[in-house]
């Protein structure tokens, strides 16, 4: 028997080693060599690529990574709990309800991306729709700035926080909420004092499957915030072509990763729910 799972395990291990660990080796060596005279790297061997991350420069952009990706990650819990309660309670339409959160996935990011410009630009929907109805005199500045990055990270990752919390509050037993409702809690006690902390795992998987790809987002910063609006990411990105500086993108990208696989390893400790 372990002979044959040997078998079926070799090639996928094959195929995670080349598709994955060999490139993270590469970015690894890349991190300690010199960028090239004309792009690329070449020697000698170096730590400064490492040390240029504590530049407060990039120390802010790091910050500023981590507020974006901590709002985009609050307004989802403050947005998605009610709409994960609300489908686990809905009987007979859960699955109608579920396929309506997943809807979204069956089209592109980008094209999605894309629309929330078109919304959002001076003469969209929005701005048309105001004006017409005589509520402004002049367009808004909906686009091109930090609000429309948090709008489009919030809804392009909304149902990664609701599918999880939906898994936790759907497993739980209705007899608990009753047994608070004839203790004498009120609904606001209930949700307070009973749903939300058993919810708790599925609240924490889900947040963290937010906040992971929100702090690493480049595409949504970069197509809602017109380039004024520099994240990680967008460093990262930066540094791989207009720059030519791959050690450090390299650097900053192992970096963020480092970051990551803390969130990860905090989640496990405090005995969260698997994220897949």
């Amino acid at each position: 028997m372990k002979r044959l799972r040997l078998i079926f395990l070799t090639p996928a291990a094959a195929l995670l080693a080349g598709l994955f660990v060999a490139p993270l080796a590469i970015l690894a060596v890349y991190t300690v060599l010199t960028r090239g005279a004309y792009g690329g790297v070449s020697a000698p061997f170096t730590v400064e690529n490492w040390m240029r991350l504590a530049d407060p420069l990039y120390l802010a952009i790091v910050w500023r990574s981590f507020v974006v990706a901590g709002v985009s990650t609050a307004i989802c819990v403050v947005l998605g709990f009610p709409l994960a309660l609300f489908i686990a309670r809905s009987g007979a339409r859960k699955n109608l309800y579920l396929a309506l959160v997943m809807l979204p996935f069956w089209t592109s990011f980008l094209v999605r991306t894309y629309a929330w410009m078109f919304l959002l630009r001076d003469t969209g929907l929005i701005n048309t729709m105001l004006l017409a109805m005589g509520v402004i005199s002049e367009p808004l500045p909906l686009l091109y700035n930090w609000g429309a990055v948090i709008v489009g990270l919030v809804y392009g990752y909304l149902p990664f926080l609701v599918l999880p919390l939906f898994a936790t509050l759907e497993r739980m037993d209705p007899a608990l909420v009753e047994a608070s409702a004839d203790l004498g809690a009120g609904p606001w006690q209930t949700v307070w004092r009973v749903i939300l902390p058993l919810s708790a795992p599925g609240l924490r998987a889900g947040a963290i499957l937010v906040f992971i790809p929100c702090l690493g987002a480049y595409l949504t910063p970069d197509l809602l915030g017109g380039g004024k609006t520099i994240l990680i990411g967008t460093l990262i990105q930066n540094q791989f072509t207009s720059a030519r500086d791959w050690p450090f993108g390299s650097a900053v990208a192992l970096g963020l990763m480092g970051l990551v696989m803390v969130l990860l390893w905090l989640h496990a400790r405090r005995g969260g729910e698997p994220l897949v």
